[in-house]
């Protein structure tokens, strides 16, 4: 595969009725573009997929899928198809993979917590559904269940695994069959240093530009790793939905609020996301704030 370095995974706009905003997603993809990112991760956690019906999760990969081979060559399109229900997960996939993305994001059965045959037995029902590259997400804070590295591999040996999304740092480690992608922002330097190729991010909504420099500037990847702490914990403040929708929306790139059950920033929360936007030069200071 070949998806990039900065995969950012992708809001999904919603308009002041709570509907997805096909408008305001043409405009994010080619802010993300502008600044940084290699390729989008769309229905995915950040993108609020567990609140989108099937209508509107199909209909935002088509989407964007149709706009990146229209208008941004050489971008890439990687689909989330998870669930926590085999069925729905090979039926997400079956239908995704008819409109092309470049790739594939499965994430474990959240909840139900299957035994590890049960693990096993879902991915390859997955992976039997399609002929596109599967990258797996392995986020136990989310799923409830770790799978663990000789898990991992153990899938790898499915024809279309070829890469996993790890959130979990104890679990960074190269796995024979697959490439690596951090899944959390603050893992990125350690990904690029092991020659893994990138990470599927939420910050670089806003702070692509930067975190892209850490792979092509390796000689000063620590620095800026360093420059970047404040932003791995402000926009830890709230879920990323939430954090990155309200960055955007300070800085102009309108997207929306999210849908329940997740909320938009409090006051507190704005205050810090916009002390941090000015900070790294995104915002001008607020009058009267030194």
């Amino acid at each position: 595969m070949s998806l990039g370095t900065i995969l950012t995974a992708m809001v999904t706009p919603f308009d002041r009725d709570g509907r997805v905003d096909e408008d305001a997603a043409v405009s994010l993809l080619g802010h993300l573009f502008a600044n940084g990112s290699d390729g989008v991760v769309v229905c995915g956690t950040t993108g609020e997929a567990a609140t989108l019906d099937d209508r509107e999760h199909l209909g935002f990969i088509e989407l964007i899928v149709g706009e990146v081979r229209a208008s941004y060559p050489g971008k890439t399109v990687v689909a989330g198809v998870g669930s926590n229900d085999t069925r729905h997960a090979v039926k997400l996939t079956e239908r995704a993979t008819a409109m092309r993305p470049d790739a594939l994001l499965s994430v474990n059965p959240y909840y139900n917590r299957p035994p590890r045959r049960g693990l096993v037995a879902h991915f390859a029902a997955v992976d039997a559904a399609t002929d596109l590259p599967i990258v797996l997400y392995n986020i136990p804070q989310r799923t409830g269940q770790d799978m663990p590295n000789d898990l991992l591999a153990e899938l790898a040996q499915l024809e279309h695994v070829s890469a996993v999304k790890q959130a979990n740092a104890a679990n960074l480690a190269r796995i024979d069959g697959l490439e690596l992608y951090a899944g959390n922002d603050d893992l990125l330097a350690r990904v690029l240093d092991m020659g893994e190729p990138g990470g599927i991010l939420t910050s670089s909504h806003v702070f692509g530009n930067e975190m892209a420099r850490m792979a092509r500037e390796p000689e000063h990847r620590s620095e800026i790793d360093a420059s970047l702490a404040d932003v791995y914990r402000d926009m830890a403040i709230a879920p990323a939905a939430c954090s990155c929708k309200a960055a955007l929306n300070l800085i102009g790139v309108q997207v929306g609020t999210p849908r329940l059950p997740y909320v938009a920033l409090d006051e507190a929360e704005t205050a810090v996301v916009r002390a941090l936007l000015e900070r790294h030069g995104l915002l001008q200071p607020s009058a009267g704030i030194a």
